[in-house]
């Protein structure tokens, strides 16, 4: 085995070899079953809803202390088990020969080992088990979803990827933005002069910010999360939260669902409850709420009964219990109209950025 070369490589090269371990324990446990002529078995940690809470230190869903019991022995459970271990054999490979995968590839690929899946979702619900086990995200394990969004600004990143490895790219070399795929997902985080980073919902907007040059008038990183952001986008935020000290903003649309992008971004979501590196707990909402709906007299449009069901379930989140959180449901509530971020082009195209946008960042120092 070659040498790492740089600081990037040998980073890479340790994640690679703890997943590596991680997933030799396991398969250790199966080996031993056998020598002692036992059924294999391993335990799942159960991801019902009964074991999902809120950990108000931690600011995010965690799992609680069940586990389901997973034998070899139990027909009714032995397709499920031959179907995790084989996609931790197929991970393993993946590591191996540091190659990736997407969900769609894993539920294709499981056909060439005879590996019955009935369909994707039964596929990606495995994956989410595997990763439940070993306490890891299945980007770690080169298996990653289809949907990605963008990121542009000045943040320089180095490639730990076959053939780029300790190649350096500047983020705000491409007027479009980068994708936020695996390579980039993967990359070590090397230098910036951004002061902070805005998350918006709104792929043409994050185009209008990069046009009207956000990134140098504010210093700041800007990231597309492409409606609800995908866990690799969660995972770069969170990165460049903790590792580059940067706060974070967020910016959606004007209804419920904004909202609720906004806090999944901060404290998670309850389908990923299993992992841990997904929540940026200090990031802020900065609108679009409620009550600027009304302040900047903007184009609405009426609420949907499922708009409005929504903010019904979200009361009874303990995340949506206090602050502007709480106040901003029961406005959307009482006016039962919701805005999109493009609302603010009645006033002129860069409204948003000259006027909106230099207003709620400097509210958001004292939130």
């Amino acid at each position: 085995m070659s040498k790492p070369k740089n600081n990037a490589e040998k980073v890479a090269t340790a994640k690679r070899d703890s997943l590596m371990e991680l997933l030799k324990m396991e398969g250790s446990k199966i080996y031993n079953d056998l020598e002692k002529g036992q059924f294999p078995q391993f335990y799942v940690p159960s991801r019902s809803v009964s074991n999902i809470v809120y950990d108000k230190k931690l600011r995010q869903y965690i799992l609680g202390k069940s586990a389901g019991l997973r034998s070899s022995r139990n027909m009714a459970q032995l397709r499920s088990f031959t179907q995790l271990i084989w996609l931790a054999f197929f991970a393993n490979r993946l590591i191996q020969e540091k190659k990736s995968s997407t969900l769609r590839d894993i539920y294709y690929s499981s056909q060439a080992f005879a590996i019955d899946f009935e369909d994707q979702p039964e596929s990606d619900n495995i994956i989410v088990d595997l990763e439940a086990v070993l306490a890891r995200p299945r980007e770690d394990l080169h298996i990653f979803p289809e949907e990605r969004s963008s990121v542009f600004g000045d943040l320089t990143i180095e490639y730990t990827v076959p053939g780029y490895e300790g190649r350096r790219t500047n983020l705000s070399d491409h007027p479009d933005g980068y994708l936020i795929g695996p390579s980039l997902s993967t990359a070590e985080l090397v230098d910036t002069s951004a002061e902070l980073v805005i998350a918006i919902e709104k792929g043409g907007l994050f185009t209008r910010f990069v046009e009207e040059k956000v990134d140098k008038k504010f210093k700041a990183i800007i990231i597309d999360t492409a409606g609800q952001a995908p866990r690799s986008t969660r995972n770069l935020l969170k990165r460049l939260n903790t590792q580059m000290k940067l706060p974070v903003v967020i910016l959606t649309d004007g209804d419920v669902y904004g909202e609720h992008i906004a806090m999944v971004i901060k404290s998670g979501s309850a389908n990923a409850a299993h992992l841990r590196e997904l929540t940026v707990p200090d990031a802020k909402w900065v609108g679009v709420w409620a009550s600027d709906i009304e302040k900047y007299k903007l184009p609405t449009i009426p609420m949907t009964e499922s708009d409005i069901k929504r903010i019904y379930d979200l009361q009874k989140d303990p995340r949506y219990q206090e602050g502007i959180w709480k106040k901003e449901l029961e406005i959307f509530l009482k006016i039962k109209r919701k805005a999109e971020l493009e609302a603010f082009s009645k006033y002129g195209l860069t409204n948003i950025t000259d006027k909106y946008l230099p207003e709620k960042l400097e509210l958001a120092k004292s939130m």
